[in-house]
């Protein structure tokens, strides 16, 4: 019976933290118009002051983070479907690389309403590094997370342009591309920013992840995930409950010097940045990221806490649905062939239309899952996933 209660606890502080995860990116993606900077240009002083504030806070806590979060519980949920089919003497790998496919579908559906933003193209991508360790030792699987989290690619150039200055970083022509994203996206025709968005912005949305970094932590951040499913830390217990206190005292402590780092990094020459100043900045949401994990799953421990948060359980069961889904809504609300409320909508307003679109679709999981076991999205995917089977 202990041990039923303790399942049941780690699957709903995963879930809720899931949905914490995705409620965030929303709200971000809502400030930045889904990848369309379009904002009033003329609000009184008082409002851009609030715009100011409510955008340094948002972004200062979610930014870069709450995909991080995802990106963990994205490598903790493979554990799960890894470690379900070996108890059954089965491997996961190759239906695992299908279900990838499938996300390479998933993502193309997003990216269609989400200009050169799609994330889920990234993680169908960058998956692979689960399959080739699935069957790695604890150990292995920590220390190949760690090299990756430490951005290898950015300090071996900028230890080359150490060595010769002529050296830069590849250029891949990403701000050319978004500029192209963002002419046809003022243009307003839907067939043009359908196909555009599933081709080029794809394409500017993944080489943009290899200039921010975000390719080899996404990775060690899917390998940390799967070490944390291994070593069963989301499971109540005083162990692990020490172990997150001790997450986030480090990571607390840690991230001040490293985002001032960053910051006194940044004020380089562009090569520096580019390189060592994005490292840093990996380096700092990864702090803060550790810092909101350990600060849900501590605090989730207490009745009143996740009491106070259990509609965020219903929102994470389907984070799929409600990903995809907030693209679609955020397109119809702010681009030129929906209702265009960009021109119109600064950051605060923004950040609103961002809460009561959560607020919605927290209503419509809690209807669904009342008559379903998962959400639309996810049922497609696990019955895709498992064609051929009887599962």
């Amino acid at each position: 019976m202990e041990q039923l209660l303790k399942k049941e606890s780690r699957i709903e502080v995963v879930d809720a933290l899931r949905g914490f995860a995705v409620m965030a990116i929303i709200l971000v993606h809502n400030l930045e118009h889904f990848i369309f900077p379009v904002y009033p240009t003329d609000s009184p002083d008082w409002l851009n002051i609030l715009d100011q504030g409510v955008f340094n806070v948002t972004f200062s806590l979610f930014a870069g983070k709450a995909y991080a979060i995802f990106a963990l519980l994205f490598g903790f949920t493979f554990y799960i479907q890894t470690n379900n089919q070996k108890k059954q003497g089965k491997d996961f790998g190759y239906r695992f690389l299908w279900r990838l496919v499938l996300l390479v579908g998933f993502a193309t559906l997003n990216a269609a309403f989400f200009p050169a933003g799609d994330v889920l193209l990234l993680f169908a991508v960058v998956g692979l590094v689960l399959f080739f360790t699935r069957n790695w030792s604890d150990r292995a699987i920590l220390i190949t997370s760690i090299v990756f989290l430490l951005q290898p690619v950015e300090w071996y150039h900028y230890i080359a342009n150490l060595i010769n200055p002529a050296h830069q970083l590849p250029d891949l022509n990403v701000g050319e591309m978004y500029a192209e994203v963002a002419e046809y996206t003022k243009a307003g025709n839907f067939g043009k920013f359908i196909f555009g968005n599933i081709t080029l912005g794809q394409k500017a949305s993944l080489l943009w992840a290899v200039n921010a970094g975000r390719f080899f932590q996404t990775a060690g951040l899917f390998l940390l995930g799967f070490y944390i499913g291994r070593k069963q830390l989301f499971v109540s217990s005083e162990n692990n409950l020490r172990l997150w206190i001790k997450t986030l005292i480090v990571s607390a402590i840690v991230f001040a010097p490293l985002y001032t780092l960053k910051e006194l990094i940044m004020k380089n020459d562009t090569i520096i940045q580019q390189t060592a100043g994005t490292a840093f900045d990996m380096w700092q949401k990864l702090a803060f990221t550790l810092v909101l994990v350990a600060s849900f799953v501590i605090l989730y421990q207490n009745r009143t806490f996740s009491k106070m948060l259990g509609n965020l359980r219903f929102y994470g069961k389907m984070s799929l649905t409600n990903y995809i889904s907030q693209s679609i809504i955020g397109a119809v609300i702010y681009f030129p062939f929906g209702l265009y409320l960009a021109p119109y909508c600064g950051y605060t307003i923004s950040l609103l239309i961002g809460i009561f679109t959560f607020l919605l679709q927290v209503q419509f999981c809690k209807w669904w899952l009342s008559n379903h076991k998962q959400g639309p999205l996810e049922h497609i995917w696990h019955k895709w996933t498992w064609m051929g089977t009887s599962k």
